[in-house]
């Protein structure tokens, strides 16, 4: 079956994360890896962390903890001016060289994306990279449930009004594709930094290196 609708993770797979580095560095140079490696790591944990005890807060918070706390692991004192800035990048993030094409090339597919981040940040983002035409946009901010739990992914399905094979998922982040494979959404690892898959006990039904070859 040809899929009808691409579905896209923003963090780590349209995006790069890591491209606050940048920013980090004006405030703290040399420290911009460490910090940012922290950052991500800590976004991750907790909100897995409020999505288990089941006290969703929105993703615009879980970020600005994540980053407080990287902060203070990483022993800089950073003012609440600058963890607003840093906070900022989030809606300034670099997109892969590829995004840009995505619509010219799939001109008959359904492109969104569907993010555990807030419409409030995911749109200055979309904005800021010209892609607000390219993708339509869906947030677990909606029915308040993180992915990977699979209310997630059914919301998903449920506004785009596909059966769930005529859906294609793509994230670079493996806890998202098992949780979408669990669902029963075929998947696709983005695997940029050709990495092992881990023993999960589930399998993407694609692996790419990146968003140039995409299967139809």
């Amino acid at each position: 079956m040809t899929y009808k609708a691409y579905v896209f993770d923003a963090y780590g797979t349209l995006f790069d994360v890591h491209s606050v580095m940048e920013k980090i560095h004006e405030f703290f140079p040399d420290q911009g890896e460490e910090i940012s490696k922290e950052w991500r790591s800590r976004q991750v944990h907790y909100f897995l962390v409020r999505q288990l005890i089941d006290a969703y807060r929105p993703f615009s918070e879980i970020t600005e903890w994540a980053l407080k706390d990287a902060l203070l692991y990483s022993g800089v004192n950073a003012k609440p001016d600058m963890v607003a800035d840093l906070k900022r990048e989030y809606e300034q993030l670099t997109p892969y060289e590829e995004v840009h094409s995505l619509k010219e090339r799939f001109p008959d597919r359904t492109l969104t994306i569907f993010s555990n981040g807030t419409n409030a940040m995911l749109e200055p983002l979309l904005e800021h990279n010209d892609l607000t035409d390219t993708f339509g946009l869906l947030s677990a901010d909606a029915p308040k449930v993180y992915k990977p739990h699979p209310d997630a992914y059914h919301y998903a399905q449920e506004q785009l009004g596909l059966e769930k094979e005529e859906i294609l998922f793509f994230s670079s982040n493996p806890w998202d594709i098992t949780g979408a494979a669990s669902y029963g959404i075929h998947t696709a690892w983005v695997n940029r930094k050709e990495q092992k898959w881990p023993e999960l006990g589930m399998e993407p039904t694609h692996i790419l290196n990146d968003l140039t070859d995409i299967p139809t």
